[in-house]
């Protein structure tokens, strides 16, 4: 059976094209959602949780794992849901897109900021991949965005060129490591006072993926 493109019902492009950050040799990276046939899980072998392809750079995950991992604020799935490019959504996927608050949370502030030093102990000063650090740093600006506003910040138009100097190799490592201080205190200063909701909103979030398996029965 082909989940994809059979069963998707989002489609979204992700990466650099969708930053603003692109290049003449940027992919097109796309990350979707598919909803598996209900009956499906009624067998002993399930569904599968993802797939990769058919087009290059493609990714997609079934609906009730990309529910999961939203609800888990993790950064690249909700940042498919702020995606500025969406190339394809059928009604199942429209009412995704509809629900993204539900799964926000606080618990972004952890993610976002968690992910970011991850990328960052695993870059080496005296060799930096530049395109790495570029990353790093994109992940704290839309991380930053969203504890203050309530949404992920996808478009770096306002930052775009100084990450593609990132990138591009042309800040000192010192000034990377302040930029990346800079946020990370920024983090902290707000305390409290983010935009998000405390835990996300289950209970829609359940309505939602119950809609969707009946209507698919």
């Amino acid at each position: 059976m082909r989940f994809v493109p059979d069963h998707l019902v989002l489609s979204v492009v992700v990466g650099s094209r969708a930053y603003g950050l692109e290049t003449e040799e940027s992919d097109v990276d796309r990350r979707g959602v598919f909803a598996a046939p209900t009956p499906l899980f009624w067998r002993l072998d399930k569904p599968p949780t993802h797939v990769e392809g058919p087009l290059p750079e493609q990714f997609s995950w079934e609906v009730e794992r990309f529910c999961v991992l939203a609800l888990e604020a993790n950064p690249t799935v909700l940042e498919c849901l702020w995606s500025p490019i969406v190339e394809h959504a059928a009604p199942a996927g429209r009412d995704l897109l509809a629900l993204r608050r539900a799964f926000l949370s606080r618990r972004a502030c952890r993610t976002f900021t968690g992910y970011a030093d991850a990328q960052f102990r695993r870059l080496d000063p005296a060799r930096p991949k530049w395109k790495q650090a570029m990353h790093m740093i994109r992940l704290m600006i839309s991380g930053l965005h969203l504890v203050r506003e309530g949404e992920p910040l996808v478009r770096m138009d306002a930052h775009r060129d100084r990450l593609l100097a990132l990138r591009r190799g042309e800040i000192p490592w010192p000034e990377v490591e302040r930029w990346r201080a800079e946020l990370g205190a920024a983090f902290t200063a707000l305390g409290d006072r983010s935009a998000l909701p405390g835990l996300p909103d289950r209970s829609a979030v359940d309505d939602y993926l119950t809609a969707v398996r009946k209507a698919l029965l």
